[in-house]
């Protein structure tokens, strides 16, 4: 009895191995077939496709787009490698450049790296915000109105830390690199965080001591930055510009006045320079009320340090 219990006891574990041998055999295999299915490309056409991963998008519909496009053709092992490296719930919204002629294996690593196409965006010096409106727009970034009336939405200024109701003048000039999808909200506050960075703490402590505050030095900078594109000359025009406003003379300087209208047509009139407007600096007396452009680093220099001038 105990005999035939050992030769039973024999056979189970006999038959206990060979199945567990064979599904590590099967298990070997189905693993070495999804690894060489994803090192190998779908196919050898290299011409790009765009694929668009949105905020929120389901995996299976990120599949299906890939297939669609002819750049992978098996959605089921491409699935299946994915949740084995648990890059399924990893993927990067934004805008992909790909083709059949990469690996599976590559088109994931780019999805879940987040290598998606960047759009560029160069803020030149001495724009003012509807002249950045325009170019975020044309770069397929919302609309000119919806950058507007962000840019000038004052509890998100004030979150930004500006002393102002709008941006204007705190989009550093540069050139930016986006993704397709970025908010204009995002756009706006790294331009922003790019000028904070730059207004360095040196800068502070030399406002206070000409006593400006940061949003008046801005707004000078942005002037001195319209008013002229050498950098030799600012620091004379910024010095007779503070030397006005210490004896409280008009500052008269035809770009707050070109600022203040509204269709401005070209040329500068004398009907222009009598309009009654919060910037024209030849009927009124100190600084407008903010920055007429976004000024760069020399005219931002040039409004903290004037140079010594009796003019």
């Amino acid at each position: 009895m105990r005999f035939q219990k050992a030769i039973n006891l024999i056979r189970h574990i006999k038959l206990s191995f060979l199945i567990f041998t064979a599904v590590i055999i099967v298990a070997s295999f189905f693993i070495f077939d999804i690894i060489t299915y994803a090192n190998r490309p779908a196919g050898t056409d290299e011409s790009f496709k765009i694929i668009v991963v949105k905020k929120g998008q389901a995996f299976k519909d990120t599949i299906y787009n890939l297939k669609q496009a002819g750049i992978i053709k098996d959605p089921l092992k491409f699935r299946l490698y994915a949740i084995l490296n648990r890059y399924d719930k990893r993927i990067k919204t934004g805008e992909y450049t790909l083709s059949s002629s990469m690996s599976p294996a590559l088109i994931l690593d780019k999805m879940v790296k987040g290598k998606v196409n960047l759009y560029r965006i160069t803020v030149p010096e001495g724009y003012n915000l509807q002249q950045i409106a325009g170019i975020v727009s044309e770069a397929g970034f919302g609309t000119k109105e919806d950058f507007l009336k962000i840019a000038s939405d004052p509890s998100f200024a004030h979150e930004k830390k500006i002393e102002a109701k709008t941006f204007e003048g705190y989009l550093y000039p540069d050139t930016y690199f986006f993704s397709k999808g970025e908010t204009i909200k995002s756009i706006l506050s790294t331009m922003v965080d790019s000028f904070w960075s730059v207004y360095s703490l040196k800068w502070k402590v030399r406002a206070k001591e000409i006593g400006l505050s940061i949003h008046e030095i801005i707004t000078l900078a942005s002037i001195i930055e319209k008013e002229t594109a050498a950098p030799d000359e600012r620091p004379i025009i910024s010095s007779v510009f503070h030397n006005r406003l210490k004896i409280g003379m008009k500052l008269e300087t035809d770009p707050t006045v070109i600022y203040g209208i509204k269709n401005f047509k070209g040329n500068i009139t004398r009907k222009d320079l009598l309009e009654i407007t919060p910037y024209n600096t030849y009927m009124i007396k100190g600084l407008p009320p903010g920055p007429i452009s976004s000024p760069g680093y020399e005219s931002i220099e040039a409004a903290l340090y004037p140079a010594k001038t009796p003019y």
